[in-house]
């Protein structure tokens, strides 16, 4: 039987079906959702890459109710795409992952998604967890601060911050930018180029030392937090990456 999804207001006072973007670069699996969603009465936005999926988003504004968000996206990743999404949106993301460790969950959670579902998936679990949490967006109550964790290291995306214990690191926007970024996808690799793209934006127009310039400034600020600078470790002729810390800093917090 076909379930109704739930109404949803509109500033006109009419009344019109919810919407759901699914951000799904699997074509074959983006299709099966896509159809599956309309086949329940959802209006089904689509996009293949987390760039795409953020502009419908942002052109979309309030009249999305929902995110279906992969986080094995080639390009941006599902990581990348939810951080960039709620510096101004707090709408609804249900995170797809063939991954199902449990930092995988717990960072996707903590930087602000509703729900995750590790593939495979049945579709009637995947289609009653977009059901509930549209109950929960209708419902009342605030979204909780987020942070993710590395170690003794607290960051706080919504904040813009950073706690070594009670002890908040005074950090340059850039170098937030790139602490973030790195801890974001611990031991991934990202070349110098990326780094400028995603931090600085591909229009402006910088040398790749500049990167260089700001690791550096970083890592003296983790070093005098007491956490290390060798939680950015230099990757040669590669980049930059993050190393989570083992043990908690000494002498702070």
């Amino acid at each position: 039987m076909m379930i109704r999804p739930p109404d949803v207001p509109r500033v006109d006072g009419e009344r019109a079906c919810a919407t759901v973007l699914v951000v799904e670069d699997d074509l074959t699996l983006l299709s099966t959702l896509s159809y599956n969603l309309r086949r329940e009465g959802f209006r089904v936005l689509t996009a293949a890459d987390g760039e795409a999926g953020l502009a419908i988003a942002r052109r979309e504004g309030n009249n999305v109710d929902l995110i279906i968000l992969d986080i094995m996206l080639s390009g941006m990743s599902g990581f990348q795409t939810l951080r960039q999404l709620r510096a101004t949106s707090d709408v609804p993301v249900l995170l797809l992952s063939a991954r199902g460790e449990e930092q995988d969950k717990v960072d996707g959670l903590e930087l602000g998604a509703d729900d995750y579902i590790v593939k495979p998936f049945a579709l009637r679990e995947l289609l009653a967890r977009v059901r509930a949490a549209m109950r929960r967006r209708a419902g009342p109550g605030a979204r909780p601060p987020v942070a993710l964790h590395r170690g003794p290291l607290r960051i706080e995306p919504e904040r813009r911050r950073v706690l070594v214990g009670e002890q908040e690191l005074q950090l340059r926007p850039k170098e937030f930018g790139l602490l973030l970024t790195l801890a974001m996808e611990p031991g991934r690799i990202f070349g110098r180029q990326e780094l400028l793209g995603t931090i600085w934006g591909e229009e402006i127009v910088v040398d790749e030392r500049t990167v260089d310039v700001h690791v550096s400034w970083l890592r003296g600020k983790l070093a005098v937090a007491g956490v290390g600078a060798a939680v950015i470790s230099t990757v040669y002729g590669a980049g930059y990456r993050f190393v989570v810390p083992a043990n908690p800093p000494t002498g702070h917090g």
